[in-house]
This record gives structure tokens, sequence and C-alpha cells, in this order.
């Protein structure tokens, strides 16, 4: 079975070309590796092309007629072992690997609902993902990254920044010893964790009955590390946040509780990576160039409200 029609580029995937010459490049190789990859697994495009910030997604038809996702990502750190964490789950909380080519970063996946968690009442939709926590914190494979790097990295960060940077100074010596301590903590690495687990990365792999709750629900695109599952809440904290509107202290603190009671988690542990997290995004934009979605003033007004928001 091959490629019945040529493949298109979404424009707004296409445009990321312009974040460089790596960028520029996959995205020019696209449409020859997708054609490719549909030839050599014998799949047939079916339906139009979409895409998330880093990746192109085919829905396609299988050669025994099974319905299901080509996924062609971008080649860099996040994503080398995404077929090694969605191998690992096997399908339990997080959507089912067909088929992988790692080194292109090819991932041949069950077609899942154009559902995501971003409709749903937002501390239900941290429940269910707090829920989702209990099957995907599984022990993690010996080749992943170890989260105690990336914390030991971010304390050398934060103790970089300059002095006068737009942050309360107390919070980013208190994120910065929360990075020392937790680099230094057993309990930092060992479990298979997604990374990125917020409200639009949970599809519904069930319909519902019409006007109830879709009836299961699974993880997609993780940027897995052998870490600390209390590292996963802050996402859920930070996406959203225009919802929490007159009301950041309480809805913030709303939903933390929800996915920390429903993942069963330690609550002060939770805490410590939220205000790490936090502290990380804002750092992070500090160092970005160039124009964005949300103001340096918005953004982080934002990351330093979570931070307290969990702590008052």
């Amino acid at each position: 079975m091959t490629a019945r029609r040529a493949v298109e580029i979404p424009a707004t995937l296409a445009a990321v070309a312009q974040r460089g010459d790596d960028w520029a490049a996959w995205v020019g190789g696209l449409p020859a590796l997708a054609a490719r990859l549909l030839e050599e697994w014998e799949l047939r495009h079916d339906g139009d092309a979409t895409h998330g910030f880093t990746a192109l997604v085919l829905p396609v038809t299988t050669r025994d007629r099974r319905r299901a996702a080509l996924k062609i990502a971008f080649p860099d750190e996040e994503t080398e072992h995404e077929a090694l964490a969605l191998q690992h789950w096997h399908g339990r909380g997080a959507v089912r690997l067909i088929r992988a080519n790692p080194r292109l970063r090819a991932l041949l996946l069950e077609q899942l609902l154009p559902v995501d968690l971003m409709d749903q009442w937002d501390v239900r939709a941290c429940e269910i993902v707090g829920g989702l926590y209990r099957r995907l914190h599984v022990e993690a494979p010996p080749q992943l990254r170890p989260l105690s790097r990336y914390a030991a990295a971010l304390a050398e960060r934060l103790a970089a920044l300059p002095r006068g940077v737009p942050l309360p100074p107390r919070l980013v010596d208190q994120a910065r010893s929360l990075a020392i301590a937790f680099a230094e903590d057993d309990g930092c690495d060992g479990r298979l964790i997604h990374g990125d687990l917020h409200y639009g990365n949970v599809l519904a792999a069930v319909a519902g009955t019409p006007g109830e709750e879709t009836g299961e629900w699974k993880a997609i695109d993780p940027k897995p590390l052998s870490g600390d599952p209390h590292y996963e809440v802050a996402p859920l904290l930070v996406n959203r946040y225009d919802e929490l509107a007159g009301r950041v202290r309480d809805g913030v603190r709303e939903r933390f509780f929800a996915a920390v009671d429903a993942g069963e988690l330690d609550e002060q542990r939770a805490r410590g990576w939220v205000v790490v997290r936090a502290m990380d995004l804002a750092a992070q934009r500090l160092a970005e160039p160039g124009p964005r979605a949300t103001s340096d003033h918005d953004w982080l007004t934002r990351c330093v409200a979570i931070a307290k928001a969990v702590q008052d």
C-alpha cells in the first residue's frame, strides 16, 4: 500500500522553519520523509495533517485497515526517548505504540479521538490527570536521562541570574535551594515520568455517551525522564491560566490539591517541585530572545503567582 496523495505540510507547522537552520532543514525534509514512511510501513494517508509545536501528525490506515496516526517529530533531546516511554507503558494510560523508528523520530500510534481535557472543568481535568499518574509512574528504563541532572543544572542557572531581574529574590533563592536538595535526593530519579502532562496532552480513547464524560483518557507527547512523580503537577497550574482571572490563588490551589489527591502524591514534595518549575519557566523566558504570544511581564507574573499560591 502506498500514499495516494502528496503530503502537504500545514503552513502553521512550516512556520517553525523560522526558528533556525535545524528547524528549516527538518521542515524542508518532512514531505519526503513522510512519503518514505508511508511507503515503507504500508500506510495510506487518510485525512488532513495536524501538528503540535514540534511534530507532524498524519491520520493513516494500515495494511490491515486499522486507523492509526503517523507522527514525525523534530529530532531533539526531548523527543529522543518518546518511543521508549510509549513502549514501556504498553498503552496503559498512554497512547499505544504500534511501530517506531526512533532515529527518525517516527511513531505509528493508535488513533485517539480529537477530544482533550481543555473543555473539561479544570478541577475535574486535574483529577483525571492525577489518576493517570498512578498508571504512568512505573519503574523507569535505564536509558532515560535522570531528573537529578536537570535539577542540578537548574540550580546553577538560577544562581547565575543577574541582579535586578524582575523576580522576587526570595523565590529564586528558594527554588535554587530546593533544586539542589532534589538533585541530591535518592527519590529524584527512578520512576518513568511524562514531563509535560497538561490538558492538551491527554486525549480521549473511548467516547462517552452523549452529555456524559468521555470514557477513557490517554496521555500523548511525553518528554520522558527517569524522575520523581511529584515533578508532574506544575503544567496543570501553568496552562489555562487565563481562566483563573480574579481568583488565581484559590484556583491554583484547587487544581494543585485535585492532582495531588488523585495521584496520591506527597503535598510538600509536590509543592517544592511546583516552585522549582515555576522559577525555571521564568528563567527560561528571561533567556529567550524575540517576540512571544505572552508578554514577558505577564509570563513572569504568572510564574511568580503560581509559586506563591501553592505555599500561601
